[in-house]
């Protein structure tokens, strides 16, 4: 679907079922450089049972119009927004990487609007690699083969992909924004260098919060993960095995397995 906030048209996937206000909505923030397109298997089954689904392709990202936003606190405002722009009071909020520092900065300075949080490979800060970073801003297509090659684990190098004919690196690099790099991944990677507020952030946050963790992240490593978990209330950890930073690709099944116990339980149909 498509609808406008902060005057620039806004594209978000809802799972193969029309927004419905009359159920409770769940919004999914994707990682950066990328889009909706990540979501495919969690947005198609919540919307399947019972769920108003979002899997919002961020400014300048996929098919949403505009520029893409340069700080992750112009980004949580903008969540806000959306929500506000649909006429929903609340929604849960699920975020991946630099969509984790979104939703823990948005769910502190919107907390009556946000019923619960779930983070996949999240930390609280995520300090970039200097040479990736400069790839990105360059545009260099390089920058995407070591963000795919530094976000998956061993099962994700390997193969495995549940869909025959698919392997994981090239799924991902596929889901890497065809517009200038520069413009999307460049500007995402500069936007989580430069955030520093994430503990501060989680700190206040007293909503049921569920962290899904890999042993094998090397982009947030599970000990930074556990740390941002220690720093909410409320939070609850789980750790997937032999899995990369592509947990919602890579382990798309068991994801979507501990994403569901969690929301269904703290945010009822």
């Amino acid at each position: 679907m498509r609808f406008v906030v902060n005057n620039e048209e806004v594209f978000a996937s809802t799972g193969g079922r029309p927004l419905d206000k009359n159920k409770p909505l769940i919004i999914f923030v994707h990682g950066s450089g990328l889009t909706h397109m990540c979501w495919v298997l969690q947005t198609r089954s919540f919307a399947f049972h019972g769920y108003s689904v979002l899997a919002l392709d961020l400014p300048g990202h996929g098919l949403s119009g505009g520029k893409s936003l340069t700080s992750i606190e112009q980004m949580a405002d903008w969540l806000s927004n959306v929500i506000d722009s649909l006429g929903f009071n609340e929604a849960s909020l699920v975020g991946h990487s630099q969509g984790c520092l979104v939703t823990v900065e948005c769910a502190s300075r919107y907390p009556e609007k946000i019923k619960t949080l779930s983070l996949m490979g999240g930390a609280g800060a995520i300090p970039m690699n200097p040479e990736l970073l400069l790839l990105a801003e360059k545009s260099d297509p390089k920058a995407v083969d070591l963000m795919m090659d530094f976000a998956h684990g061993p099962s994700g190098h390997f193969g495995g992909h549940p869909v025959p004919g698919l392997y994981h690196m090239n799924t991902g690099s596929m889901l890497i924004q065809s517009k200038e790099i520069k413009d999307t991944l460049g500007v995402d990677f500069r936007a989580c260098q430069n955030y520093t507020n994430g503990f501060e952030a989680a700190k206040k946050l007293s909503l049921p919060t569920l962290s899904i963790l890999a042993d094998q992240d090397r982009m947030c490593r599970l000990k930074d993960g556990q740390k941002l978990a220690d720093h909410i209330k409320n939070s609850e950890v789980h750790i997937i095995k032999n899995c990369g930073h592509m947990m919602l690709l890579e382990e798309a099944d068991q994801t979507l397995s501990i994403l569901k116990k969690f929301i269904k339980t703290n945010f009822p149909v």
